[in-house]
């Protein structure tokens, strides 16, 4: 049985081919890397500046009972909603990580509200 691959080899080059392989320059490489991790990280990024948020206006407001953390949630809601270029950062690391891996990386029982929230901008989104 005949074999008709190609063997390629790049002199000078840091990596050589074979077969139907194409020469994969470093920066295809890091660009599939950083593609693949990208929503996770943009999803811990925007989780944990939803955490900070909340756990500064838990300072100045009280959050013992539930309508207490709505409350805090209602104000990180706002300061969110007021800067568009963060509510679409953080509808979009939602889209791309997952309204559920969001909500376990906010580590807040008033994440639970702010959510909800999110989960309500994204189908305005769409």
């Amino acid at each position: 049985m005949s074999d008709n691959r190609e063997i390629k080899i790049y002199q000078n080059e840091s990596s050589i081919g074979t077969g139907y392989a194409e020469k994969v320059e470093a920066e295809q490489i890091a660009g599939t890397i950083n593609n693949e991790y990208r929503p996770k990280r943009n999803l811990a990024e925007a989780a944990a500046e939803i955490q900070q948020l909340l756990e500064q206006l838990e300072q100045s407001y009280p959050s013992k009972s539930s309508a207490e953390k709505m409350v805090v949630a209602a104000a990180a809601i706002d300061r969110i909603e007021e800067d568009s270029i963060w509510k679409q950062r953080v509808v979009n690391a939602v889209k791309e990580g997952g309204l559920a891996a969001f909500e376990k990386a906010i580590d807040n029982p008033a994440g639970a509200f702010v959510v909800g929230a999110i989960k309500g901008w994204q189908e305005i989104d769409n």
